[in-house]
């Protein structure tokens, strides 16, 4: 059974004898050049590379989709971000609001208490209950010598920085050191001199 082979076309000057697999030759291959220059790469021309580049129809028109889809998404996407801080500073606000009304109705639940309303009219209104007598004391201190808010009582253990030895020692010198007032009773005062007259 024959088969069937393509037709032969006539070899010119340039072209190569099919080798042993029936492949042309390179004269190059042929004279046995080395396989180092054989191997080393090629230098590609991007005027070359560029002309033979072929855009079809479809990648410019998906390339055209991608530009337009940019350009609607972008603001698309700002708007997005910036609705989004509004949500969440209204969130915040809302919740400083919850708050905020939770207190008042912990305060309206404590006027409801009869015992709190007291506190509060004798506290703020100076108010009293029949037969009670009411002692205003005027605070005459200077803002100097008023007496500070104490701190709050701190969890943890602090070591004092000063020498407790110390200061005993000057505590018992300084109140041996004072002079003591010793009331005189029943002895009267002098008299005073009179003063001469000139």
């Amino acid at each position: 059974m024959d088969r069937p082979t393509l037709p032969t076309r006539p070899r010119g000057r340039n072209d190569a004898a099919p080798g042993p697999h029936g492949s042309a030759r390179s004269p190059r291959e042929r004279s046995g050049a080395p396989k180092a220059e054989r191997s080393r790469p090629r230098r590609v021309d991007v005027r070359e590379w560029l002309s033979g580049l072929r855009i079809s129809g479809f990648v410019v028109i998906m390339l055209g989709l991608v530009v337009l889809g940019t350009l609607v998404l972008v603001p698309t996407v700002g708007t997005y971000m910036e609705q989004r801080q509004r949500i969440l500073a209204l969130q915040n606000a809302v919740a400083l609001s919850q708050n905020e009304v939770a207190d008042l109705e912990s305060q309206r639940e404590r006027w409801s208490d009869p015992a709190y309303i007291t506190t509060q009219a004798r506290e703020r209104l100076y108010y009293t209950l029949p037969g009670e007598v009411v002692y205003l004391i005027d605070d005459d201190l200077p803002a100097s010598a008023t007496p500070q808010e104490q701190q709050d009582v701190s969890q943890d253990v602090e070591q004092t920085r000063t020498d407790w030895m110390s200061q005993l020692v000057r505590s018992v010198t300084s109140a041996g050191a004072a002079q003591v007032v010793v009331p005189s009773i029943g002895v009267p005062d002098p008299a005073p001199t009179p003063a001469p007259t000139p």
